[in-house]
Formats: structure tokens, sequence, C-alpha cells
């Protein structure tokens, strides 16, 4: 039998590499923009066009590559990173397993432009899906230029399974975002589509996260420190009354490499346990440093995840450290036994001299002397009681019995009837259109087989998503003008996202009067929704549009539908008034689809009169 096993050609090997190392145009900015980082470059610079898949450039001043250099990082496993395999765990810089030029040549057409500082002349090389097409010297300024094009151009395949560019260029701002703030010496700037959204000039970390995440960071950021000889933590945590409901703004960086852990994570939260509300998530910004030979970065093809040698007593570290910061900077509460704070002397008038009160005291003074008859408690409005009330007719002289004045408050005694069961049609109809509360839960209602129990955040929550999808369909949504417009304040990437969705809510009832970088003014709001709760429902519908993938205008029109219904709907636990029960309730059986709610959900159960008869019979 002939062999069956061949070694794979090197550009089908590249392909099946860039499967791993290329899922989507954000794969190829955290290659490039950690290769620029690598080089020690002082400024970075990131062009993009149509969320990537037009183009992708990445600008640095580093250090440049030599001929040899410049046309060897492109084969497979060729690094500069890696000598012996003890060097893996020695790892300080970003990328070192030498596959990402590789693989992403043979899915695109690359062009790099690079050039050392000691040469007259740089190198300018032009590849298309691994084949060379020119590889020619060329004046060029220090550094490197790499220029992604047409990604994915002989996989149509893979190149269909993108999403759209709204959400391909979230992915790409994330990856953005996630090397800018590990690196806050170095300059960023990211353009998209001839628009600069970014540009991040060298700073401390502070200053580098505010950028990032807008000016109003600033007031919710709490610092944190702790050095020990197993790890040292830095950073920043948010305090415990602007956490949100999406976990967004949670970084954790190991020696300058973002990384996502779930264990580190529950340590955060452990530390804030009693802070929170129940779903709530804080922001933090956690950066360890650790030995590199205590961890091993090599264990997931995107190296997002990391194993440590002794991960319970860095839980303990970072628990203790978050928990302490929050006690320092009295977020967290604290007793104190020893210390009376009503002792405390205020500081105005701590060196203030004691004041005596004045005596004054009449000698002339007579407590028997008539005119001083200590008078009644009331003061001078006070009326005596008379002492013989033997004529009772006395009383009522002073009474007005004008007519008018009586009629105005003449009401009619309603008739206490002793019968037990209703007598006529009028009546039976009249109490079977009654509805009924329970347990401030659920509406009970009568029906000709029986009764119907409605839960009524279900029921308001079919209701108003079927009204907000009308509404923009319709566009004739009402809204309640506010006497103060309302300014509310954003992280860049979401209020790039709610200017993309500015025309559905308009349609919802908002009213926007500007949009700025890093906040939103409102001049309006929907009719059933308080102006406190805005900034909730619109982190509830960012919260919702960024965990779904959202491609096309009718699954976010949905998604905000549902958001705002289910942020907007009666909770349960609310007294409702009998007009109130009604509404809900033919507000119900109007909708298209009233057995669920927006979320699949059953919105009301019948219970039959042969049911309640089959319980009697037990």
């Amino acid at each position: 039998m002939s062999s069956i096993i061949q070694l794979l050609p090197d550009h089908v090997a590249n392909q099946i590499a860039a499967g791993e190392v290329v899922q989507r145009p954000a794969s190829v900015v955290k290659e490039l923009l950690e290769n620029a980082v690598d080089a020690k470059a002082s400024h970075i610079k990131l062009v993009v066009k149509d969320a990537g898949k037009s183009l992708i450039q990445v600008i640095d001043n580093g250090v440049g590559m030599s001929v040899t250099d410049a046309r060897l990082c492109f084969e497979r496993h060729a690094t500069s990173k890696i000598r012996h395999a003890e060097d893996l765990f020695a790892i300080h810089t970003k990328g070192f397993r030498g596959e990402a030029l590789a693989s992403i040549a043979a899915i695109a057409h690359v062009e790099l432009k690079t050039k050392q500082e000691t040469d007259e002349l740089g190198t300018h090389i032009i590849i298309e899906g691994t084949k060379v097409n020119s590889q020619d010297p060329a004046v060029l300024p220090k550094g490197t230029s790499f220029s992604v094009k047409n990604l994915f151009y002989n996989i149509p395949a893979r190149r269909n399974f993108l999403k759209s560019e709204t959400v391909e260029f979230r992915h790409i701002v994330d990856e953005f975002q996630r090397v800018v703030m590990a690196h806050p010496n170095i300059h960023f700037s990211l353009i998209h589509n001839g628009s600069e959204l970014y540009n991040l000039p060298s700073s401390n970390l502070r200053q580098r996260i505010v950028g990032v995440f807008s000016g109003k960071t600033n007031e919710k950021l709490v610092p944190i420190s702790e050095e020990t000889e197993l790890v040292t933590v830095q950073g920043f945590v948010s305090k415990p009354e602007y956490a949100k409901k999406n976990r967004g703004e949670q970084f954790f960086f190991v020696n300058d490499r973002f990384i996502k852990s779930g264990y580190l994570h529950h340590a955060v939260m452990a530390a804030y346990e009693g802070l929170l509300k129940d779903g709530m998530q804080p922001a933090y910004f956690i950066y360890l440093s650790v030995p590199p030979n205590t961890i091993d970065i090599n264990i997931h093809p995107t190296k997002t995840e990391i194993k440590f040698d002794d991960e319970h007593a860095l839980y303990a570290i970072l628990r203790s450290t978050v928990k302490h910061s929050l006690g320092l900077f009295n977020v967290a509460p604290a007793l104190d036994f020893e210390r009376d704070p009503n002792l405390d002397t205020p500081y105005h008038i701590q060196n203030q001299a004691a004041s005596y009160p004045t005596i004054q005291v009449d000698s002339n003074y007579n407590p028997f002397a008539a005119d001083n008859k200590p008078k009644p408690f009331g003061g001078s409005n006070y009326k005596e009681r008379p002492t013989e009330s033997s004529n009772w007719e006395s009383l009522y002289i002073n009474l007005k019995t004008d007519t008018q004045e009586v009629e105005a408050f003449n009401f009619e005694a309603e008739a206490v009837s002793g019968s037990l069961f209703v007598e006529n049609e009028n009546e039976v109809e009249e109490t079977q259109s009654r509805t009924y509360q329970i347990q401030k839960k659920y509406i009970i209602t009568p029906i000709k087989s029986g009764l119907i129990v409605i839960d009524q955040q279900r029921a308001h929550q079919r209701i108003l998503y079927e009204q907000y999808l009308t509404n923009m369909t319709v566009q004739n949504a009402s809204s309640q003008k506010l006497l103060f417009p309302l300014e509310l304040h954003f992280s860049q990437n979401e209020i790039g996202l709610i200017s993309e969705l500015q025309g559905a809510l308009e349609n919802m009832g908002f009213i926007f009067d500007t949009i700025s970088k890093d906040g939103i003014q409102l001049s309006g709001i929907p009719i059933n929704c308080s102006e406190r709760e805005v900034s909730k429902i619109l982190d509830d519908v960012l919260n919702d549009l960024n965990n779904g993938t959202s491609d096309s205008s009718y699954s976010q029109n949905d998604t905000i539908a549902k958001s705002l219904a289910r942020s907007l709907a009666i909770k349960n636990g609310i007294f409702l008034a009998q007009k109130e029960q009604e509404n809900i309730v033919n507000g119900l059986f109007a909708c298209k689809e009233p057995d669920t709610s927006p979320f699949n959900k059953p919105t009301f159960i019948t219970i039959s009169v042969d049911d309640i008869e089959k319980r009697f019979m037990l």
C-alpha cells in the first residue's frame, strides 16, 4: 500500500494557519499594532477603511528592518524573539511565534515599506497571496508601514462570514483600546474612512484611560496599588455608584499584555461584595507585573489566556488590594468603635473662645398679680371651652346655615344591600368586567369559561414592544419636552453607536440637541420615561446591542424595542389602580401576539371552571 501522508505546500499551510490567526479584520489590527510596539516605536498610526475590509494600515517610527529581515518576516515561524525552547518562558514582547505576517500575506494584498535609521535606502515589498510580486529599494522615512488590502480576497467564503461594518469596526476599536491602554507612553492615533477618531498623545496611565473613555471617567476612578514578591498590582477601579450592567470597561493586563481571566474577575467581584446591586458590573483597569518564568502565555492562539503558577495566592492578593483601596477612599462602609463623631469640633470654631449665655431677670415681676395670670396653651387664637354646657343649643349659634354651602357637601349615601348575590343583568356584566391584582404581580380577570391570570410585567413588555416597533415604522412617537436639556456622558465608542442609532431612538421619542465626542444633549424623552431613568435606559440599549450581533437595521430596531420595553415596563411589586389594570388587559389582547412576551415567555394562563371544580372535588 502506498503512503498517503504528505507534506502540505507552503501556501496551503499558510491559509490553514490564517484560519487560526486571522479571524476578522480586528485580528490583523492586533498583530500589526503589537509588531509596531515591539519595534520600539514612539508614534503609531492606524488607518482603516470600510472596517478593515478594504485597507488596514499601521505606520510606526520604530527601528525598521533590513533588506533580509523584510523578506524573511513573511516566512512561517520566522521570528526574532525565540532562539531556544527555554525562551518561551522568558518572553517580554508581544508576537513571538512568527505566524502572523505569513498568515496575513496568504489571504490579502500586503505592501511593506521599511527602513532602518542607519540605512540610506529602505525596502518596498508587494506580496499577493504569499507570492512576492516586487521587492525594490526606496527612499523612505525611518520606521515601518504595513498596508493590508482586500482581506480574504482569495477566500470568498471567509469574507462572506464577516459581519456588518458596524460590528467589525467595533471589534477593531476593542483591539485598539487594549493595545493603547497597555502602553500609555506611546502616541497612538486611529483614522477610519478619513475621520480621526482617536488622537492619544503620550501620557500617564490615568490620562490614557480618560482619553479613551471620555473626560467624565476621571471622577469614577479609585487607584489601587500593591507590591509583593509574587506580583505587583497597579491600576484603577470604579466607584460602586458608577457600576453598569455591561462588562465593557473591564481590563486585565499581565506584563503589558491584555488577558481574559474569569478567575481574576471573580476576585474583583468578591472585593465589591455588598457594594453592588444585583447584575451590576464595576469598571476596572488592573495591571499585573509578574516574573515571566511564572506564567505560560502560549496556551491559546490569540494569547489572551495565561496560565499562572500560583493562581490562589494571586486571587487573594488582588481581592485584598481592591478591597483595601475601596475602604481607603471611603467608598466601602467602615466601622470605628473608638471614635465618636459627635465629639469632633468643627474646624471653623476650633480656636475660638467659649461664649457664656446671659440671664436677664425681671425683679418687678409678681406672679400673683391679676395681669400676670398665665394664659392657656395655644396663644391668642385659643378659645376657652365654656364651663357650663347645659344649654346645648348655644353651641350652634355661630354656625352658618347657607343652603348653597350645605348642598356643596351633600353626599348621597350608598345603599347597602343585604343580598350576597347579584340580582340584575347589568350588575352581572359590571362584575365580570372587573379586574383584581394579586401580590402586586398578577392581574386576574374573569371570562366566560373561567378566569385569566396575567403577569403584569410581561404583559406590559409585550404592549410596549409592539408599540415601539410601530413607532419606528410609522414614525409618530410622542415625546415630552424637558424644561432644561439633559446632558449625558458616554465613551467615544458608545457615542459612535448612538450616532448610528439616532434615527431609531428619535422614532422612540428621544429628541437630540447635540452629539459631541464625549456626550449627548437631550431636549425630549419618551412620554412614559422619567428623566432620572434616561441614562440607565440608554446604557441598557447599548449593552444589548453590544452583546448581540445586529447586522441589519431590522434586527437593530428589534433589539432597541426589546431593550426599551424591558426597561420601561411596569415591574412586579407595584400596585396598580383599577383603571391601570384594565388598560393592561385591554392593551395585551389588542396586540398581534398576546400569548408571549418579547422574550418568549408566557404572558398569561387560563384557568377554566372545570379545573376549579376538580380542585374542590379532592
